[in-house]
Order: structure tokens, then C-alpha cells, then sequence
């Protein structure tokens, strides 16, 4: 730590920042542009000037840039220097000459970082009367809108696009004095995090596309918060809402997971809230065969409560998209026994080995952050990008650790000055290695790339594991070439301080979890900070699993067996796990079909009663992360007709049946308690979040800002009486403006705001030190941690090499960030960056077939047949084909299977 007196007044900093840094977590008030907390500082702006003395008698003192300037011991500094004021109030108004002045018509207006700090600087009349400079604006796809006549040219968003998330379509184009930042020509941005620009940028020149489509007054947003459902990293997102539409996302910092970025598919994959095809009241059939109609809440009580006074007569199948709380609901109401997860039977069993690996280490699962801060990677058979991207970004910033250290630290170069670093560091990148199916979206900055089917993948980890000891299983008959890669990965792994090993379902492959396992048991015995991440599929995957239940393959069963009349299906497609026959067949061998979604999908379609459901965005519940990490979300808005949250249906469903002593729940919290005691494992669950009861000074939170305006309008076609606001019994939060005007505990935070600072910058105002943790620590509570001295042994069952077929395929998922996720998919603005479904062979498999990139070729699988245009790949392995997870007839394929090819001659079907 180190002594800094500010204006005469010493206060204790942190010595390994800079002063605007320093400055800021103190609680003062300096306006910056191009500094961020997650990229340091180049000193483009010249905003944050402050004056420095050398000593107590210096009384002139000299302009220094505070986010350029370290705060050492010693150092004197003035923010309110009358010339340091006026010369912040000139940067201001240089930066403003060639700005529109178009707040009122802004997209960003209301939370414009630009209106912050020309009010701060005290730039408030503009003085310049000349032409302005103006550009043409370009297209930048379906999710950013490009105005950028507002630009102050801070370098934020080349600067986060290309330098941090790597983005390659998108830079800084100068001509003169004329700089403009966009692509070479209009287009889609093609990086997968672009939709940051929106939150990096301080000013309106990049704005969400798709909030412009239904726009609304930021201050009329109600929020609150919660935790993005597309993939399994249980990212925290903000959602706002007006008018009962879901308007947009933004994200909810949370040092220890997704920090102060999240990938375009959680940014933009909420609009399936608003979808035509959701499910808004209940529906029921009389007859198989005869339509859904809609019915009365009461109606379909009263039809489902004879169904349900026999619990051993139904079975329940769970979700891991759904809350753990909804997952127990159903347990209560069917009996444990009669409790399933709707998951194949395959990757139900490749999620408890994953749960079992978390549980007995010895290596720890890390948060995101703690990858981020990971010195050397190896990721086995996981396209990470694509299946938990916000852990790509991370694995992104990875690669600069160890050459920051080691060159940086040579050059006494601070971590913070981020130009200056990158020209010392120039190109050099830490070791990250790469074992996987085809290329991936991290191979330019992999120190090495290894391509395979996934049982030599499986074989690289089980020889990096025995390089690193030779306890571990030894590979056999392992090719020159692997047997020094493997040598090569364990030197880096050994040599780092923080090593990394990563790998996943997402091939679903038992043995390449089983090498990474090894793999790092191997490396915790040379390095006691090993970590293991393990990717999942869905936002719940791990709670999901910690609740204990047989798969999908075991509920079909009984259902064909006849052992149920009834089949409750709780938020899950089944025709998403298993092939569309047997769906079918066990579905009609049920008596009744009972579903619960938000929106209607192929097992909706198929249900005698269909319950609306709530969505993430209206309903409260907790979500179990691939770290272990318990998070809470929280209704932001009461949804329209009969929706409700799905244990509010399974609980007035055992109500209605007169089994009300069995789920004695008047709120959330008694469910989730009942849900903690009953299952130990999930104990923990009830400190994710305040309970209801909480208050501050005796007031709930408010979800909507004090700035809310118009709630006498909204209603004003029914009474010009303002109503009561709804009732919120599950959490601390209301649906009001009226409320606790404070800081809340960081799990309620709905928002991020402070006076002067309505943009997100504010967050520098909930955090314990800038760009640390939020004040109270970050949200979620941590329910697996390795017992302590864990030692598991190694796995020894060793797959054989891989062995291409004579005239069939090793038919593999080519995961997409875009479409292979449920419910984003049904998003409009998704939907248009979806890639169209087709096969990708090699080169040298496509000549044996006569064929050529382009020409339709027909495959069977899961019962039915596909024709797709070919795609040549020279990445994939020989005996390997990939396709997207997107045709309907892949739904339920248990991939990887052996496939046979053919080319479709004369006109495809």
C-alpha cells in the first residue's frame, strides 16, 4: 500500500494502480473516456488531467494524465487546481467540436457516459460555430447500430474489439485528422463479443439494434437482477423491461464470473420473451388427435388434480434449464422414485462423471476470473467459443499473463499501462494448447493446434498426464509426433505458476473428460494450483445433476413399460435428447400429457395439457454454474394472462389434488429451504441471495429507478387512478421506484447508477476497489469444493486409436455460438446469424465420394435421413464428418455415431 495526498488530505492506495484508478475507488469524481477498468490505459483522451507536486513546497506543480500516472508513496496531487479544472473543461470542449448534439434524439441519452463528463467538466455551452466533420454510418449486422458522427475518437472500441476480444473486421481508419472506426466495407461484425461495444463505448456511436427495434427511455427501464440462460457459465445479466416487453440485456458485473463483458448470444438471445410462440394460457385437448384450445386456469386444475392423487402412477421429467426450485417442485409432486432428468442417458452419465471429478478434485474449478489469470492452457476437445464463450474471452486475456510477467516485470512496466506493455510484449503470447475436432475461434492465439477424432484427443491428455508423472497410465504405439507434443504441453504446464486444464461434454466423449482429469491430477502433484474447468451444456446442468436422478432413457422406459399413466414435462423439448420414434411412441403410450414451458416446442405440441410457464425474465429462482456457483435471478417484470413460475403450477397442481401438507410453500424462499433441507448437497442454496424479509431502514429494493416516469400513463386507457404496484412475496425487491435509495447487498443490485454517473461507469461506484470485487463480495455462493487432501487415482481405461471405417464417417457436432443453444435460437435478431446447416468433410473423404464442396451428399441418423451441401474442411481429421447442431433432424441424435455417406445425384430432396 502506499500514502498519496490528494488536495492536501493523505489517503492509503493501492500501489500497483495508477491515480485515476485510485482516485476513483476513493469516491472522487474525474472524469476519463478512454481508460477501462478491463484495459488499462493508453492516455488517448487527456481527460483525466489532475495536477502534481513533488513535494509540500512546490506550489506550481505540473499537468499530469492521472490514468498514465502510478500512484506511489509519496505522491502529491490537486483534483480541484483551478488549472487543472480549466484545463479538463477544454479537453471537453475540443472533444465536443465535431459532435451533433443530439442527446434528444440519441439512442444513448439518459446513460451517456459523454453527458457525465462534459457536465463534470463544466463544458455545458459550446462556443463553435464552424462545419462539422460528419461520416456516413455503416451496417454492422443485426445487433449494433453504427452513428459515427458522435465519435470522440477515445480508441475504446478498437481497443476492446481487436487488442481484447480479437476481432479482426473492425479497426481504426485515418486519413489526416480524420479518424473513423468501423469495417473496411458495411457487414456484420463477425466477433462473437461485439455486442460490448455498446457498454465500451462512452458516447452513441455503437447502440443496441435490437432495443432501437421497440425503444424506450432508459430511466423507464424496470430491472433487476439476473443470470443468463444460453449456456452453462451462468454469466449475470441486467435485463430491463417496459410496457411488459423484455427490452434488452446489459450486463451485471460480477468479478469472480463474467466481469465486465458477455458474449452476443446472452446479450441478444433474450427476445424469445416476446415471441409469438410462447405460451400464454393453459391449453388443453379433449381427445388425442382433436387441437389445443385454450382453457381457464381453473379449468385445467380441475382436470389435472385426479391425475396427480396417485403419484406413483406419474412420471416427472426434469430440466436443466429450469430452476432448482421448479426441479424440486416436481420431485415433490411425482416422488422421488418417479423423478427424472430429461437428459440422454449418455451425457446424463458424462454429467455425473463431471459432478464426481468437481467433487473429489484434487485440482479446484475455476471462476472465470481465475482462468482469465491462468498462465498456460490446455483445452481438450472443446470448441470453447462456441460452447461457453465468455470462458473463450477469458482464455483470450490468458495467453498475455506470462509474457507480461516475464517481460513487463523485467521492463518495470505496470500491468495497468496497457500501450506501453504491448509494445514490449509486440506479439509474443503465454502457452495456450488446443486439442480439438476442427479449427476454433481461439487457434490465432494457440501456441499450438491439434486436430482429432476424440479418442486421440483423449490419448494426447492421457500422455500429457504421464509426462507430467509417470504413474499415470502410459499411452502406447503414440506417434512420434504426439509423444512430443505431449512432452512439449507438460513443460509449459509445469513451468506455470497458474496452469489451466479445460475440456467439456460438448463431443460427448467419456475418455476426453477422463484424460483431462488425469491430466491434471498429474500437474496438481508438480504444481498445487492445478484448476480443471469443465464445460456444460446448460445454465443448470450442475444443479440439475446435484439434485440426484436417473436419466431420460430410464422415464421412456417406464412409459413404454406401461408403469405410468401420467408424464409431466418441466421446460425440456424432449425431441432435443432422443430420436423422434421413440418420443412418439412413449408419449402416446401415456395417458395424459402434462407440459410446462414458457414456449410452445415439438413436446408442447404433443401434450393433453400445456401450462405457461415463466421465462427467465418472470420468474425468480436459483441456477447452479459449471464452477458450482449457486446464483439467484429475480423477476424483472409480472408477466400477462395466466404465465406464472413453473413450481407455482407443480404446487398448485398438488393443491388442487388435496395434497397440500406435502408443499406447504407460501413463497420462494420455503421452496428453496424445503429444496436445501432435502437435498444437502444444495444446502448452501439458501445464501445465494438475501431472503425476502430482507430490508434496508425497514424498504424493499426498488426495481425501477427514481427517474421512472409515466406510471399513471401506462394505465391510463383503463383509469386515471394510479394502481396498487403487484405484490412481490419471493424476493426483496419491489415494483416500484419507491423504495431503499441506497446501495444494496450485491445479489439485489438492479442497477448500476450514482449521482453524475448514469452510465455504466457508475458501477465504479459498487466496488470495493475499481475493476475489483463489488462491495459485499460478488453474488453466488460456491456449493463444491475438493475435500481437502484429495488424491483420486488416475482413470486407466485407455481408448484404442481412432480408426476410420470403409464407407462410413465418425459423425461429430461442429458446435455454433449462433443456433445450438435452445432458446436464443427463437430469438429474430439470433435467428439471422444462425450459419445454414450443412456436412464438412476433408478434402481427400469428399474425393473418394466423387463429390465436391458444394454437392449435396445424404446421410441416416436417428431414423431419418438428411441431405446437406457438403462444406470441405482440410481441419478435419480423416473418418471425421462435423454438422452444426441446427437441422430439426438432428434433434435427439446421440452424436458422435458411424454414419454412411453418399452423394445425392440428380435433383436433392
Amino acid at each position: 500500500m502506499a500514502t498519496v495526498h490528494i488536495d492536501n488530505v493523505p489517503h492509503t492506495v493501492n500501489e500497483d494502480g495508477n491515480l485515476l484508478q485510485e482516485c476513483l475507488t476513493l469516491g472522487f469524481d474525474l472524469p476519463y473516456f478512454c481508460w477501462h477498468p478491463a484495459m488499462g490505459s493508453v492516455g488517448a483522451c487527456r481527460q483525466c488531467a489532475i495536477k502534481q507536486f513533488k513535494d509540500e513546497k512546490d506550489t506550481k506543480g505540473r499537468i499530469v494524465m492521472a490514468c498514465m500516472t502510478a500512484a506511489k508513496d509519496g505522491t502529491r496531487i490537486s483534483i480541484d487546481d483551478a488549472e487543472a479544472r480549466e484545463f479538463r473543461r477544454s479537453v471537453g470542449g475540443w472533444l465536443m467540436i465535431n459532435h451533433p448534439h443530439d442527446c434528444p434524439v440519441c439512442d444513448e441519452g439518459g446513460e451517456c457516459h459523454l453527458q457525465d463528463m462534459t457536465v463534470m467538466t463544466g463544458h455545458v455551452y459550446r462556443r463553435y460555430r464552424g462545419l462539422k466533420r460528419t461520416f456516413r454510418n455503416q451496417d454492422l449486422g443485426p445487433f449494433i447500430n453504427h452513428e459515427m458522427n458522435r465519435c470522440i475518437q477515445c480508441y475504446r472500441c478498437t481497443r476492446f474489439y481487436r487488442d481484447y476480444a480479437g476481432g479482426r473486421d473492425f479497426d481504426a481508419l485515418m486519413l489526416r485528422n480524420h479518424v473513423y472506426f468501423g469495417r473496411y466495407q458495411d457487414g456484420t461484425l463477425e466477433n462473437e463479443f461485439s455486442g460490448n461495444l455498446v457498454e465500451v463505448c462512452p458516447t452513441g456511436v455503437f447502440t443496441d439494434k435490437s432495443l432501437k427495434q421497440h425503444y424506450t427511455r432508459k430511466w423507464d427501464l424496470q430491472t433487476a437482477p439476473s443470470v443468463c440462460v444460453h449456456c452453462g457459465l451462468g454469466c449475470n445479466i441486467i435485463p430491463g423491461e417496459r410496457y411488459g416487453m423484455l427490452r434488452r440485456i446489459r450486463n451485471r458485473y460480477n468479478g469472480e464470473v463474467n466481469g465486465y463483458f458477455l458474449c452476443d448470444r446472452g446479450r441478444y438471445g433474450y427476445e424469445f420473451v416476446n415471441g409469438e410462440n410462447r405460451i400464454r394460457q393453459p391449453l388443453t385437448r379433449q381427445r388425442r388427435g382433436d387441437a389445443l384450445q385454450t382453457a381457464t386456469r381453473q379449468q385445467a386444475l380441475d382436470r389435472l388434480a385426479p391425475l396427480f392423487r396417485k403419484p406413483a402412477c406419474v412420471v416427472g421429467i426434469g430440466s436443466a434449464r429450469a430452476s432448482l426450485e421448479a426441479n424440486f417442485a416436481l420431485r415433490t409432486l411425482v416422488g422421488v422414485d418417479n423423478f427424472y432428468l430429461g437428459m440422454a442417458g449418455r451425457d446424463h452419465a458424462l454429467l455425473k462423471m463431471v459432478l464426481d471429478i468437481m467433487r473429489s478434485g484434487p485440482a479446484r474449478i475455476p471462476s472465470l476470473h481465475d482462468a482469465e489469470v491462468s498462465d498456460a492452457v490446455l483445452v481438450l476437445g472443446e470448441d470453447v467459443t462456441q460452447t461457453a464463450p465468455r470462458l473463450a474471452l477469458a482464455l483470450r486475456q490468458s495467453v498475455r499473463r506470462a509474457p507480461w510477467d516475464r517481460i513487463g516485470g523485467k521492463l518495470h512496466i505496470p500491468e495497468w499501462d496497457d500501450g506501453a506493455m504491448r509494445a514490449a510484449v509486440q506479439n509474443e503470447l503465454g502457452p495456450l494448447f488446443i486439442a480439438a475436432v476442427a479449427d476454433t475461434r481461439l487457434d490465432d492465439v494457440a501456441t499450438q493446434v491439434f486436430h482429432a477424432a476424440p479418442d486421440d484427443i483423449a490419448r494426447l491428455g492421457h500422455a500429457v498426464a504421464h509426462e507430467l508423472d509417470n504413474s499415470a497410465p502410459l499411452v502406447s504405439d503414440q506417434p512420434d509426433s504426439s509423444r512430443a507434443l505431449a512432452a512439449t504441453i507438460a513443460g509449459a504446464l509445469r513451468a506455470a505458476k497458474n496452469p489451466l486444464i479445460v475440456a467439456g461434454v460438448s463431443y460427448g466423449s467419456r475418455a476426453v473428460i477422463e484424460a483431462a482429469a488425469n491430466a491434471a491430477r498429474a500437474l496438481h502433484g508438480a504444481t498445487q494450483r492445478a484448476q480443471l474447468c469443465l464445460i456444460v451444456p446448460e445454465c443448470n446442468s450442475i444443479g440439475a445433476a446435484l439434485l440426484g436422478s436417473r436419466d431420460l432413457d430410464a422415464a421412456l422406459d417406464a412409459l413404454k413399460d406401461g408403469d405410468a399413466e401420467t408424464i409431466v414435462i418441466l421446460e425440456n423439448d424432449l425431441y432435443r435428447s432422443a430420436g423422434a420414434a421413440r418420443i412418439d411412441a412413449c408419449l402416446a403410450a401415456a395417458s395424459r400429457v402434462v407440459v410446462i414451458d414458457h414456449t410452445m416446442t415439438a413436446a408442447g405440441t404433443k401434450a393433453d395439457v400445456a401450462l405457461p410457464g415463466a421465462s427467465f425474465a418472470e420468474r425468480d429462482g436459483t441456477l447452479v454454474n459449471n464452477e458450482g456457483r449457486a446464483q439467484r435471478m429475480f423477476q424483472v417484470f409480472v408477466p400477462r394472462d395466466d404465465v406464472q413460475e413453473s413450481w407455482r403450477w407443480l404446487h398448485d397442481i398438488m393443491q388442487a389434488a388435496g395434497r397440500g401438507q406435502e408443499c406447504k410453500w407460501a413463497n420462494l424462499d420455503d421452496v428453496t429451504a424445503a429444496c436445501a433441507a432435502a437435498i444437502p448437497a444444495l444446502g448452501a442454496i439458501i445464501q445465494a441471495a438475501p431472503p425476502a424479509d430482507f430490508r434496508i431502514a425497514g424498504q424493499k429494493i426498488p426495481r425501477a429507478p427514481h427517474r421512472y416516469s409515466g406510471r399513471t400513463a401506462i394505465l391510463a386507457n383503463i383509469d386515471v387512478s394510479e394502481p396498487q404496484p403487484p405484490a412481490d412475496p419471493d424476493s426483496a425487491l419491489a415494483f416500484t421506484m419507491e423504495g431503499y435509495p441506497g446501495e444494496p447487498p450485491a445479489a439485489l443490485i438492479p442497477r448500476f447508477w450514482a449521482p453524475g454517473w448514469n452510465s455504466v461507469q457508475s458501477l465504479n461506484k459498487f466496488q470495493q476497489e475499481v475493476g475489483g470485487s463489488l462491495a459485499g463480495g460478488d453474488p453466488g455462493v460456491r456449493l463444491i469444493e475438493p475435500a481437502d487432501g484429495a488424491q483420486r487415482g488416475y482413470f486407466d481405461d485407455m481408448p484404442p486409436a481412432f480408426a476410420p471405417r470403409r464407407g462410413e464417417w465418425l459423425l461429430l457436432p461442429l458446435h455454433q455460438i449462433f443456433g445450438s443453444d435452445e432458446t436464443s435460437a427463437w430469438s429474430p435478431s439470433i435467428m439471422q446469424r444462425i450459419p445454414a446447416p450443412f456436412v464438412a468433410l476433408h478434402p481427400d473423404d469428399a474425393a473418394a465420394l466423387d463429390c465436391g464442396s458444394g454437392d449435396v451428399v445424404e446421410l441416416q441418423i436417428a431414423g431419418a435421413v438428411m441431405q446437406l451441401p457438403l462444406q470441405l474442411r482440410s481441419d478435419i481429421a480423416h473418418g471425421v464428418a462435423g454438422v452444426p447442431l441446427v437441422p430439426p433432424q438432428l434433434a435427439g441424435a446421440a452424436l458422435p455415431a458411424w454414419v454412411a455417406i453418399r452423394p445425392v445425384k440428380g435433383e436433392p430432396r
